[in-house]
């Protein structure tokens, strides 16, 4: 069956974040959102027919996850990504920022170090500093855009109060697929300072390249790790609130899940168990084509800025649909830069100074819809730049 991933969907006037907001947060008119990382694409069908079943029995009491959940969810880690998940190990969060929250609690006592590298998603830094947690940042290495960990600046920052390591596999917003030969150094580097392993893997399923799962890397570190994912950023499934934190290890296990039961978060709405089943067990051929769509995207994207657009600089990403775009040959300061995205391009997109050090001179684009929109998005590129 084919998909069509180039209808344009109308999503203003839905209360969506992406589409509703842009204007208002960015304090400009008729700008082209492509900042939230969800996608313009309807879901897959499968999961749209589970859910209208779903609707059409029409009682929405209190509920639980049924075994399918969890089986559903253990068969496609074994099944797309070679990696073998006990059921019992799967506890469900609403999404992977609440789960980075408790990992970050279960793993490390208040006034503990975190480590992670820089730049990085927002929520990891809100993750350790608001759980009462002390922030290490070790600054990701960049040769001509392209992002290597440091290993050699992580130990030297590493002491003996850093209890765990936040780990973004793949990484948002470089588009890094990490190399199974970096995880296992980082894996070596965790075991022998007993670091506690938080692994946001919430883009695994979205990647152009092979993608090792941290559980993959051996047994000894998958004792010590959290494993956050999500079918959301996969199936655009944000709104729906699901994502699963797999831990091995039953005491590290048992703290994780202490944690959400005590802030009463443990039950999942209405729509959580259809919307995995459709998506897990009944929707890779979708995915297989959305991956193809996107590498289109970003192939065409990337082209344009290279032949077009000499000030600006990009690098193919290896996995997401976001693009890391260096903007420091425009000569602006971070500000500035902010000012000519939204004034002279009429672009909504994520600030690379959000992400932290490092990002000052970036903006993050999400191509995650059709292909008329990209080509609108270079458009107005070119004009700004003009």
């Amino acid at each position: 069956m084919d998909f069509n991933f180039h209808q344009p969907v109308e999503r203003r006037g839905t209360s969506c974040v992406k589409w509703d907001s842009a204007d208002r947060v960015f304090k400009g008119t008729d700008l082209l959102p492509m900042w939230i990382a969800d996608m313009d694409f309807p879901t897959a069908p499968a999961i749209q027919q589970q859910l209208h079943s779903r609707v059409e029995q029409g009682i929405f009491g209190y509920g639980i996850l049924p075994p399918e959940y969890y089986q559903t969810v253990a068969g496609w880690m074994r099944r797309r990504h070679g990696c073998e998940v006990k059921p019992e190990w799967i506890t469900y969060t609403a999404g992977v920022v609440p789960a980075l929250n408790y990992a970050v609690q279960a793993a490390t006592q208040p006034g503990d170090e975190v480590m992670l590298n820089t730049p990085i998603y927002h929520p990891f830094y809100q993750a350790v500093e608001e759980q009462g947690r002390t922030l290490v940042k070790s600054p990701l290495r960049e040769k001509d855009l392209y992002y290597t960990f440091d290993f050699e600046d992580m130990e030297r920052r590493v002491t003996e109060r850093t209890k765990a390591f936040l780990l973004c596999s793949p990484h948002n917003p470089v588009g890094r697929v990490w190399k199974r030969e970096e995880l296992e150094r980082l894996a070596d580097f965790c075991l022998r300072h007993h670091l506690t392993v938080i692994a946001d893997e919430i883009h695994h399923d979205l990647v152009f390249e092979e993608h090792t799962m941290f559980l993959n890397i051996s047994p000894e570190i998958a004792r010590q790790t959290i494993l956050c994912t999500a079918p959301s950023k996969t199936f655009n499934l944000a709104g729906i609130q699901i994502g699963n934190a797999i831990i091995p290890d039953d005491e590290l296990r048992k703290r994780f899940k202490g944690l959400v039961v005590k802030a009463h978060a443990f039950s999942a709405n209405s729509f959580v168990a259809p919307a995995v089943i459709g998506a897990y067990g009944q929707s890779e051929e979708w995915l297989d084509q959305l991956i193809a769509y996107l590498k289109g995207n970003m192939e065409l994207f990337c082209s344009a800025i290279e032949s077009e657009l000499p000030r600006l600089r990009v690098r193919k990403p290896e996995g997401t649909y976001l693009a890391w775009v260096d903007c420091s040959g425009l000569g602006l300061s971070p500000d500035g830069l902010k000012r000519f995205l939204v004034e002279k391009c009429r672009l909504a997109l994520s600030d690379g100074a959000g992400f932290g050090d490092g990002g000052e001179q970036f903006a993050r684009f999400n191509l995650a819809c059709p292909r008329s929109t990209v080509q609108e998005c270079i458009r107005r590129l070119r004009a700004g730049c003009r």
